[in-house]
């Protein structure tokens, strides 16, 4: 018998749970907060997320179905993104309720809207950093054979950083004192950055 569990995802995975969100991970979480036009905040945490490019610097999320965030992206053209840490954990996961648009989950989680530079979505105050976006492209996902899907990838121009002095240590972020939260598989597993998990690498050169 093989050693491997082989299966093909349009036919199912043959397990208790889809093991893609754990073997893909653990994944930052993107932590997005937008403005609906009514001037309604909102804020939702997105699993698939991540960072693109370096210059200029742009982020991403994906949305599966079109939702709050996505259409107030659309309309205002902007977001911010908000780092979720474990003092945060809570507050983040309190913000994944299902509400109405007019509910404004800084409000349902606790948390303060703070202004941000460059653009008119909140920032989350109690968050240690925060990345100010522009919309650069908002793109509906295709499967392999071309047809559109359910899921909006929405990715940003990151236009103003905000970091707490107490994470630059000698001009040097310090991902660890940040205490950054990622989410892992299965409806409820996260996972935490520690010290203990650090090793080095140095990236081969060309000769």
């Amino acid at each position: 018998m093989s050693d491997f569990h082989v299966y093909e995802p349009q036919h199912g995975h043959g397990l208790k749970h889809d093991p893609l969100n754990a073997i893909v991970g653990p994944r930052p979480i993107g932590w997005i907060s937008s403005l609906g036009i009514d001037g309604t905040g909102n804020l939702a945490p997105y699993s698939f997320f991540n960072a693109f490019n370096y210059t200029p610097p742009i982020i991403g999320f994906a949305s599966i179905g079109w939702k709050d965030s996505v259409r107030n992206i659309e309309a205002t053209r902007e977001f911010v993104w908000n780092l979720a840490t474990r003092p945060l954990a809570e507050a983040m996961n309190a913000s994944a309720a299902p509400v109405s648009p007019e509910v404004d989950e800084f409000e349902l989680a606790g948390l303060t809207h703070a202004p941000s530079r460059l653009v008119r979505a909140p920032r989350v105050l109690e968050s240690p950093v925060s990345f100010e976006c522009r919309l650069t492209e908002l793109l509906q996902l295709k499967d392999a054979r071309g047809l559109a899907i359910d899921t909006w990838l929405v990715l940003g121009e990151v236009v103003t950083v905000h970091i707490d002095k107490a994470l630059l240590d000698q001009g040097v972020y310090d991902t660890v004192a940040a205490q950054p939260i990622l989410r892992g598989g299965g409806p409820a597993d996260y996972f935490m950055v520690e010290e203990r998990q650090r090793f080095h690498m140095t990236r081969p050169t060309g000769k």
